[in-house]
């Protein structure tokens, strides 16, 4: 089985570090922001630092394929007013340039909120068609929905919000899926023992479908099942428990895809890495 685990590293002082931070925890993925989550705008970027990323990447040993970046926070494609939609989508497009100018293959993205303007079926549908704008403009790079905990108005929560929006999609060879496994917990599909396990996993492979897993987030979860709160836990200290990572390490489905920490204390990442390899069966 071929697992790559890593976590989401600090990109601070430029882009380029995040693959450095990465190899210090003994990482074979890793996710990063390419800008400040929580701003409009960033300087773009120069030849000097998209060369530093790429040499420092590959001093990693860590693929293009198994970095997993982030967007921006303040990013809503499904927002019900047409303005800030816009402004969505131009920074949107701006991020996916980002990742084609680091020669990263993915971006990864909540997909958006109604704020209880519209109804979920029009923000959708809105969140598709931004995502089919973005495909027509830009290239290499897929968008890869991230399930949601189902807090406040954000979609994404039921596989079947996920579903609905790759129906949409066009060009569905550049559309994908990252299972946040807090989220996942508490949206309400358990996955605390094998048999539950099974369960949701077929639920997603029926809905959605594994031919669209692009990457997962690992956490544990702080809040209990079906709670729609987001709030990670360190893996093994939460209300998901071990098992259900120990299931995920040994799921052929899961392989070749960046497996990505987001755990609340970064001081033992390392530790958790090698506890998640350590879950591995051997044959």
């Amino acid at each position: 089985m071929s697992k790559y685990v890593g976590a989401h590293v600090s990109a601070a002082g430029g882009v380029f570090n995040a693959p450095l931070n990465a190899a210090k925890i003994g990482a074979r993925a890793f996710a990063l922001f390419t800008k400040n989550q929580r701003q409009w705008h960033a300087k773009d970027l120069d030849t000097q630092t998209i060369d530093a990323f790429k040499r420092n990447l590959d001093q990693s040993g860590i693929l293009p394929a198994h970095v997993l970046p982030h967007d921006s926070y303040l990013i809503n494609l499904g927002h019900p007013e047409e303005e800030k939609r816009n402004k969505s989508l131009d920074a949107f497009i701006d991020e996916v340039h980002r990742c084609e100018l680091l020669g990263l293959e993915k971006l990864n993205f909540h997909p958006g909120s109604h704020l209880k303007k519209i109804d979920e079926t029009l923000c959708l549908d809105r969140i598709a068609e931004a995502m089919n704008r973005t495909l027509d403009c830009t290239q290499g790079v897929s968008l890869v929905l991230e399930n949601t905990a189902g807090q406040g108005s954000n979609l994404g929560w039921k596989f079947e919000h996920l579903a609905h929006i790759i129906d949409k999609v066009e060009d569905k060879s550049r559309v994908g899926v990252c299972i946040d496994t807090c989220h996942m917990f508490t949206a309400g599909y358990d996955i605390r023992t094998p048999s539950a396990y099974d369960i949701s996993m077929a639920e997603f492979g029926t809905i959605v479908g594994f031919e669209y897993l692009q990457g997962m987030h690992l956490n544990d979860s702080k809040p209990d099942l079906g709670s729609h709160v987001d709030r990670h836990e360190s893996i093994g200290k939460g209300k998901i428990g071990l098992e259900a990572f120990r299931l995920i390490m040994n799921d052929a489905r899961m392989d070749n895809i960046p497996l990505i920490l987001e755990t609340i204390d970064e001081t033992i990442w390392a530790q958790e890495i090698t506890l998640l390899y350590s879950l591995q069966e051997t044959t």
